[in-house]
């Protein structure tokens, strides 16, 4: 049995995201909310208050806690490198909300860092470990679908701003849907797939201002419709849109088509329907697959990894390195529509480790 001594953790922006944060990581013995901080001390106070958690403090002072072992950076992405390589820098293991850098050059910068200091990243999104995912994972090394062919992915929607409280950053540098969003479906078709090695793409601002729900007016910095390619490793092709630009669709969402199958995959985190389907040969329609793995993982299933990693020795799975090859896709894309070529990507991922069936309740190592 391995080491769950319980791990614990501090939040640094405690904003719109960090609720799924705290209530996921509850679900795991082996995490210990023990402080909360933002720039904002009576939001830091608020939420710690409402969830439990037993200390609000400064972003210094809980920085300089010598029991806390990781720290959650959920501050906007601008901040996403900055704030981390703080973490590191106090000599403490660090997972921070997509994307681990606005650009390749800060997030280098991060991993760099954490390599020097002997000490871990893990980075969002950790959908990659949901049940849903996991079980695509076994079907597809089971050989469910034959191999790999080709895959889809698409992310589609009118936008933040009619709903989301703050909606202003999603439309600056740092954000937009593509490294808001894109990093659900590229950072998990890497990891069932491998690694990316090639792109191309076009990209567009479709609406160069976006009315809050509040009235006023947001500037939009990035594009706002993204269309791309990706080749992988393996030879197997994708093909990706990530938009804020449509009012509806009836587009799919992920979907790996193999040599003698198809999977559907369920939207991750957020859709109703988180039911797989599988279309074999010989088959006469889409047959629903159930899943052996717990249906209650969630937002946190990542940091809770890392701890389990921290305490077994063994590397986690929602690692800097795949979040570094998501956001270098991700940047060759634009890259791709600006010089209208194919852009070779550099770095590879490994894809990690399957969890195992079987895991007892509130665990995940044997």
């Amino acid at each position: 049995m391995s080491d769950l001594t319980p791990v614990k953790i501090g939040i640094i922006g405690v904003g719109n995201i960090s609720p799924a944060y705290i209530k996921g990581c509850s679900i795991f013995d082996i995490l210990q909310i023990d402080a909360c901080a933002d720039l904002n001390m009576d939001r830091a106070r608020s939420v710690a208050a409402e969830y439990n958690i037993p200390r609000a403090l400064t972003v210094d002072e809980l920085l300089a806690d010598p029991e806390i072992e990781i720290v959650l950076n959920l501050t906007i992405p601008a901040a996403h490198a900055q704030v981390t390589q703080q973490i590191l820098m106090a000599g403490k293991h660090a997972y921070s909300e997509k994307p681990l850098g606005i650009n390749l050059d800060e997030a280098r910068k991060v991993v760099e860092l954490a390599k020097t200091r002997n000490l871990r990243v893990g980075c969002a999104p950790d959908n990659i470990l949901y049940a849903e995912y996991q079980m695509v994972r076994k079907l597809l090394d089971d050989g469910a679908i034959g191999t790999p062919v080709a895959a889809t992915a698409f992310f589609a929607s009118r936008g933040p701003e009619g709903w989301h409280p703050n909606p202003d950053f999603l439309y600056q540098v740092g954000a937009g849907p593509l490294l808001d969003m894109g990093p659900y479906y590229i950072a998990t078709l890497a990891a069932l797939l491998g690694s990316v090695v090639r792109v191309s793409g076009m990209a567009n601002i479709s609406f160069p201002e976006r009315t809050a729900k509040d009235g006023h007016q947001i500037k939009v910095q990035v594009p706002t419709h993204v269309s791309g390619t990706l080749e992988f490793e393996s030879g197997a092709i994708a093909t990706l849109i990530i938009s804020f630009d449509l009012t509806a669709h009836t587009l799919p969402r992920t979907e790996i088509y193999g040599s003698s199958g198809s999977l559907w995959m369920p939207e991750p985190p957020w859709g109703e329907d988180q039911t797989i389907r599988m279309y074999t040969a010989g088959s006469q329609e889409w047959i629903p697959q159930p899943t052996v793995f717990r249906a209650d993982w969630r937002r946190g299933i990542g940091v809770a990894d890392m701890a389990h990693a921290i305490r077994s020795n063994r590397p986690h799975r929602v690692s800097a390195e795949l979040a570094y090859h998501t956001l270098e896709v991700m940047n060759a894309l634009i890259v791709a529509s600006e010089t209208r070529r194919h852009v070779e990507i550099a770095s590879r991922c490994e894809r990690p480790a399957p969890l195992p069936v079987g895991l007892t309740e509130r665990v995940l190592d044997n």
